[in-house]
């Protein structure tokens, strides 16, 4: 076995030889980490390790190739499988392609050769997620401090400031102040100002969906791009509205870190041609009268419950929702939502409620609650699935409720626990839910009617 701490000056001085048929970093895999992996693992940034330099990457490199393979790396959990293979193509999809993953497992395979620096291949610019030019900038009111060993989940008040007007917004983004400590974020429209009393200083913790009049606007994860409806369609930001940003911070080691992020908004007083929202769809307690909510399930014990039992690997809840507003709704983003027990969930929709002529919208079966965020349809309005009334979304959610799950082995122990428990729906830690996340077009006349 190779000894790293002897290896890398000897590699940094001179690198693997390579046939000349075998890929090199300089001239061929440099190029492709930096254009997919290059926005988080930076020096300074998020990923634990900085992949920029000859070393790291070669150090890396079986690891890497490992978490390709397995779809976790770069973090995109929407992927198609024999039971979901969603028919429209997603935009900022960051997964690599056959041919780009072939390339690299070459490159592993080869012995990882380094190349010559002297006509190393011109490296693409690192892409630029934010927003060019935001119309607002708004900070959380305070700085936060992350200290301690386990991850927190904040929630902090924004004001937008658009006291008298209705405003559309057609892109938003949460720009993380501290990288080290920043690892996702969840924006949502708080339409009445609720949030307020929640907060002291501006923030309040919490888990989950915090508890407000509103819907969801914007996800961020390290590597993700701004949120940006689809061309002419924009989110309502009602006069006195605040924006709600939840925070999952996850300690660094060496003590304490201060973060004060920001959202960035571009938005316009001119009325769309459709409005667009983010709706949240799931979590039923029970079976309703018409069949639909909550469904029977493999451990219920007489009635349909939402109960995953402590020690079963392969635990389903399944849920069934009927569109009953009398409007055609474009869908033009869709994705899932589960805690720490949850394996793989999918989204079908079936007109009319029929399951002979169901579409699954997203599956994500290596599901991860780390990396969680909303998949946007790329293709024109007019070719987005739609939502009618009588129309059925049949969600079924996977649980592995056993200590052979590294999530539940992790959070058992972060609560000082020895051995799974029976989980619950719920907003704690070891709750669980099942939920789907959908960004929806309708009518601005009738959003202006409800706000």
């Amino acid at each position: 076995m190779r000894s790293p701490l002897i290896l890398v000056p000897l590699l940094v001085a001179c690198g693997h030889n390579a046939r000349t048929d075998d890929p090199t970093w300089h001239q061929d895999i440099a190029p492709l980490v930096a254009e997919n992996c290059g926005s988080c693992h930076t020096d300074g940034g998020i990923a634990p390790f900085a992949l920029d330099v000859y070393a790291e990457a070669d150090l890396q490199a079986p690891a890497m190739l490992a978490a390709i393979d397995a779809g976790t790396m770069p973090p995109f959990l929407a992927t198609e499988t024999e039971d979901c293979a969603p028919e429209r193509p997603w935009k900022d999809d960051l997964r690599l392609t056959d041919e780009e993953i072939a390339l690299f497992a070459a490159w592993v395979e080869a012995d990882r050769p380094e190349g010559d620096p002297e006509t190393a291949a011109e490296l693409p610019a690192v892409p630029n997620l934010g927003i060019a030019s935001p119309d607002v900038s708004i900070p959380f009111q305070q700085p936060f401090t992350v200290e301690g060993d386990k991850d927190l989940f904040q929630c902090f008040v924004l004001d937008p400031g658009n006291t008298d007007t209705m405003m559309w917004a057609d892109a938003i983004q949460l720009v993380p102040d501290n990288k080290r400590v920043d690892h996702h974020g969840l924006i949502f429209l708080d339409v009445n100002g609720d949030s307020e009393a929640l907060a002291t200083n501006g923030t309040f913790p919490c888990f989950n969906t915090p508890s407000i009049d509103g819907f969801l606007m914007a996800t961020w994860v390290p590597g993700a791009l701004p949120m940006r409806t689809p061309d002419g369609a924009a989110m309502p930001i009602p006069a006195g509205a605040k924006i709600v940003v939840q925070m999952h911070y996850h300690p660094a080691p060496g003590g304490p870190e201060v973060d004060q992020s920001t959202v960035d908004i571009t938005w316009s007083e001119t009325q769309p041609e459709w409005a667009a929202a983010q709706t949240l769809v799931g979590n039923y307690w029970t079976q309703n009268d018409d069949g639909t909510g909550l469904q029977p399930g493999p451990n219920d014990r007489g009635v349909p419950e939402f109960r995953i039992p402590a020690g079963v690997a392969d635990h389903t809840e399944t849920m069934i929702y009927e569109q009953t507003i009398p409007l055609p709704l474009p869908v033009f983003s869709v994705g899932t939502h589960m805690h720490y027990v949850g394996t793989d969930m999918t989204i079908q929709l079936q007109p009319g409620g029929s399951e002979a002529e169901q579409e699954c919208l997203v599956g994500t079966p290596n599901w991860d609650f780390n990396w969680q965020r909303t998949y946007d349809f790329d293709v024109p309005i007019d070719e987005l699935p739609v939502i009618e009334q009588g129309d059925r979304l049949h969600m079924t959610c996977t649980f592995d409720n056993t200590t052979d799950n590294p999530f539940v082995a992790e959070a058992l122990a972060d609560e000082g626990l020895s051995a799974p428990t029976d989980v619950l729906l719920g907003e704690e830690t070891l709750d669980e839910m099942c939920l789907g996340l959908f960004g929806i077009l309708i009518p601005p006349a009738l959003v202006e009617q409800l706000y």
